[in-house]
């Protein structure tokens, strides 16, 4: 009985106030060795040549960004040149997150997913040429048990037909293999992540690696990419190299059917399928695959990404991924003669970006804006990068990008947690505002509001999940606390 009791008296009972404040301040300390640890790793990354997740251009890229009328920006994007230490080969992607922490999760994969990516692709190759190069930044950023997981198959390899490997090169299979891989060890992260809930918060991502003529494609979520190129004609088309993965497709819905999960619409919104839980009318996630979003993880929501390849020809001109924020106002024809239109390469995503805003303020005046983000990669080598007007659009890009680093801390966050999720929105429309990506070592404890993605009725303004969890799946005896009614505002 007194082995319980130190003869100091400074161990305590369990569960005495000073073992409790013991524990409490462990911690705290374990909290704060991460904060600073992420914070390295994100001024690491901030320094890597080629790497640009912030408003401007550089010679083969145009990114944009801009926040909307919902609430904080919760989309994010990234270039990043001589990827993998390969002078040939380009990584892009944007993320549209949602849910109260969507903002966070949409940030974390766009910083982490290419690491592990890369990480895979060599570890597939058997290549040590960039493994040692990010071997302190990615494998010092994974725990034990994702580096060991570089040594494993995570990801069965897919039974593929003689047909498929004669109409591929050998590198689609090597990143195929890669991307399966790096999406699965980043959802698994998230899911581990002590900092970000994403319980019922997540991102979507559609992310691409250009080598040398090669295009291979990953897309988890309903972020589109699309491809503008020339026909025999010479007349300038779209292609669309992704598909929206949500709920209204036959085969999404019927695994996440076979998963117990619910597809339906509302009824005042037909157009839009929704994922639901068995036996509760919430989240009501309008896409059928996505990172985080854990509630739904067992009833048929999936972060596994389809993966396609492209072999690029001289006629094609340039790729534009985007968030909804845009497809849902304009069409890939309209996107692609904007994009093609804009006489300085440089400024071609805020071009595009600026064009969204004015469909929407014109399709739907009474709705309120989405975020929206945009990354063109230029494809041709006859670019006209090395012109005047392009140092000089290059320059004033760069002096942008600076004034956003100096902005980053100012960025307004607003407390409204998880009961601003809803169809409509009521209070003050926030003004629209360029903001910067990174989060700073207080963002864990920050509670934000949430805004996504959505092409809009009229006078409705919609949001990816309609109802918010508690945190918990409650118990039997806790079900009189677990709500089961729709909230909206």
């Amino acid at each position: 009985m007194g082995s319980c009791l130190s003869v100091d008296g400074r161990s305590g009972l369990p569960g005495s106030p000073t073992s409790e404040s013991k524990r409490k301040s462990g911690r705290r300390r374990r909290g704060m060795r991460t904060s600073s640890f992420d914070y390295k790793r994100d001024e690491q990354l901030r320094r890597i040549p080629g790497r640009m997740f912030l408003n401007g251009a550089n010679e083969v890229a145009s990114l944009f960004t801009q926040q909307g009328r919902k609430g904080t920006n919760q989309d994010a994007m990234i270039v990043w040149e001589n990827f993998g230490s390969r002078t040939d080969t380009v990584f892009c992607g944007v993320f549209d997150g949602h849910g109260p922490y969507g903002h966070m999760v949409a940030k974390r994969v766009r910083d982490s997913l290419p690491l592990k990516l890369g990480v895979h692709w060599e570890v597939n190759i058997g290549s040590n040429e960039v493994s040692r190069e990010l071997s302190s930044s990615v494998l010092g950023s994974m725990n034990s048990e994702e580096t060991a997981s570089l040594c494993l198959d995570e990801v069965s390899r897919e039974s593929i037909d003689l047909e498929e490997k004669e109409k591929h090169p050998d590198i689609f299979f090597t990143l195929k293999e890669s991307f399966l891989k790096a999406f699965k060890v980043m959802d698994k992260e998230l899911k581990l992540h002590h900092n970000i809930d994403c319980f019922c918060s997540g991102t979507t991502a559609v992310t691409l690696i250009k080598q040398g003529q090669d295009l291979i494609i990953g897309n988890v979520g309903d972020s589109r990419a699309v491809l503008g190129t020339r026909d025999q004609d010479e007349t300038l088309i779209p292609v669309q190299l992704t598909v929206d993965l949500k709920p209204n497709l036959p085969a999404e819905a019927e695994r996440i059917r076979k998963c117990n999960g619910r597809v339906f619409a509302l009824q005042d919104e037909p157009e839009v399928s929704r994922v639901w839980l068995p036996h509760n009318d919430s989240p009501g996630l309008a896409m059928a695959r996505a990172f985080g979003d854990f509630c739904l993880k067992d009833f048929g929501l999936i972060s596994v990404p389809e993966i396609s390849y492209r072999h690029l020809t001289e006629r094609d001109e340039f790729v534009v991924l985007a968030t909804d924020g845009v497809w849902d106002v304009l069409s890939n024809k309209e996107v692609v003669d904007i994009v093609a239109s804009t006489p300085i390469r440089s400024t071609a995503a805020r071009a595009l970006v600026e064009s969204a805003v004015r469909a929407w303020k014109f399709k739907y005046p009474t709705s309120k804006i989405d975020d929206c983000a945009v990354v063109c990669l230029f494809l041709d080598s006859n670019s006209d990068n090395s012109s005047p007007s392009f140092s000089k659009a290059k320059s004033q890009s760069t002096s942008f990008n600076q004034h956003e680093c100096s902005h980053e801390k100012q960025e307004p966050q607003s407390l409204g947690g998880l009961n601003r999720s809803g169809t409509v929105r009521a209070g003050p429309e926030i003004q629209p505002e360029e903001q910067e990506e990174e989060e700073t070592l207080n963002e864990a404890t920050r509670l934000t509001g949430i805004g996504e993605d959505w092409s809009a009725l009229e006078g409705v303004s919609r949001v990816n999940t309609l109802l918010t969890l508690p945190r918990f799946i409650a118990g039997p005896e806790d079900k009189r606390h677990t709500g089961g009614t729709k909230t909206r505002k």
